[in-house]
């Protein structure tokens, strides 16, 4: 966590820990189109034309087709809401002419910044072995997002984007919930967990957090919290506070956690990083087969699926789980996507269907054993 203004660290735990970006690769897709737009060098209703490279990327996008023209506004609205996949390498190619060229030019931002542990490969964050960063250099990338471009980071406090005929809602859900919040992105890969770059200002003072390789998008929001209201309290974050108290003569249990997270940061070291399959961009995690989950439906389109993904937790009470959506096995050219509601209990899943069924809207129960099927299917889908 750092001060927006100073550039001060305020807390650090592992804040050099070498991970993959995944989709906060985006914040510097989108800093290097602020910059041209702000050099002139393009203008919001200039249209690129998609390549087929950039219409094949999935699996979250605008589902653009080879040939479209899209306008850089509408671009970054896609990156900055849906994180789409195609719309990123749509700017890196008509920025530089190619995703490749692009993406050095990535890295060589990253490390005039002062980023020295960030190596770009690609525009959109999808897995790639050598695209790598840190905590530390992500905080740098979003203080410069804020100071380089006080105008154009307003985009980031977009919550819906409407593009042919579908709306996209933004992936960070804490801009709702918490007091202040206004940005930043969010990220996932299975070899990095659940990532998130956030800002929050209260009472004139602007904080950044970043949080790498949260367990869930829950879990990543919950830490995300409690790191920007230490911040704002003026408390000793939480993770400072267990590093600082970890000595000889604490309680086994926190020596014992204390062991654990110096091995987690062992392992996260770029020489033995998570290594990437080709399913990596799976939306879905692994550990959600291990519950019970409610179907709401299968659709064509990605956003359709996520559409109906929000529909159904509007109309369930409390805590309800969480959506993910699934690229189902097909023989087609396109995946069906299913929407689903996942990490329930068999009794939870049961009564968040009869809830949606009393609303007139469809929903299936199902088990652990067809979500691990599904998974399996997905995994070979994507690989293919």
């Amino acid at each position: 966590m750092i001060d927006a203004d100073t550039g001060d660290v305020l807390s650090e735990y592992d804040a050099d820990a070498v991970t993959y970006p995944a989709s906060l690769t985006k914040m510097m897709t989108l800093y290097l189109t602020f910059d041209a737009l702000e050099r002139k060098q393009v203008t919001l209703d200039q249209a690129f034309t998609v390549s087929a490279h950039a219409a094949e990327q999935e699996p979250t996008k605008l589902d653009l087709e080879p040939g479209e023209n899209v306008t850089v506004h509408d671009l970054i609205l896609g990156l900055v809401t849906q994180s789409a996949n195609d719309a990123a390498v749509v700017l890196a190619e008509g920025l530089a002419g190619s995703e490749a060229a692009f993406a050095d030019r990535m890295t060589a931002t990253a490390h005039a910044m002062g980023m020295e542990s960030t190596n770009y490969h690609n525009a959109s964050g999808l897995p790639d072995p050598l695209q790598r960063t840190t905590a530390r250099d992500i905080a740098m990338l979003a203080r410069h997002l804020y100071t380089d471009f006080p105008h154009e980071y307003a985009y980031f406090a977009t919550e819906d984007f409407t593009f042919n005929g579908v709306t996209y809602s933004n992936h960070n859900h804490l801009m709702s919930s918490f007091d202040g919040m206004d940005g930043i992105k969010t990220g996932f890969i299975r070899a990095s967990g659940f990532n998130l770059a956030a800002s929050a200002v209260r009472n004139q003072r602007r904080l950044i957090g970043v949080v790498m390789g949260g367990q869930s998008p829950r879990a990543r929001d919950l830490k995300m919290a409690a790191l920007l209201n230490a911040g704002f309290s003026g408390v000793t974050a939480p993770d400072d506070a267990l590093a600082a108290n970890t000595k000889p003569g604490t309680t086994r249990l926190a020596a014992a956690v204390t062991l654990h997270r110096l091995a987690h940061h062992a392992a996260r070291t770029f020489a033995n990083l998570s290594p990437i399959s080709h399913a990596e961009a799976a939306t879905t995690p692994r550990h959600v087969v291990d519950h019970w989950a409610i179907q709401v439906g299968a659709y064509k389109l990605q956003a359709a699926a996520a559409h109906a993904n929000e529909a159904a937790l509007a109309r369930l009470p409390g805590e309800p789980g969480e959506a993910v959506i699934l690229a189902a096995p097909h023989s087609g050219k396109h995946p069906t996507y299913e929407a689903r509601i996942v990490n329930l209990t068999e009794k939870q899943a049961q009564d968040a269907c009869r809830a949606l069924h009393r609303g007139h809207q469809a929903c299936v129960v199902i088990g652990p054993s067809m979500q691990m099927a599904a998974a399996r299917g997905t995994a070979k889908t994507l690989a293919e």
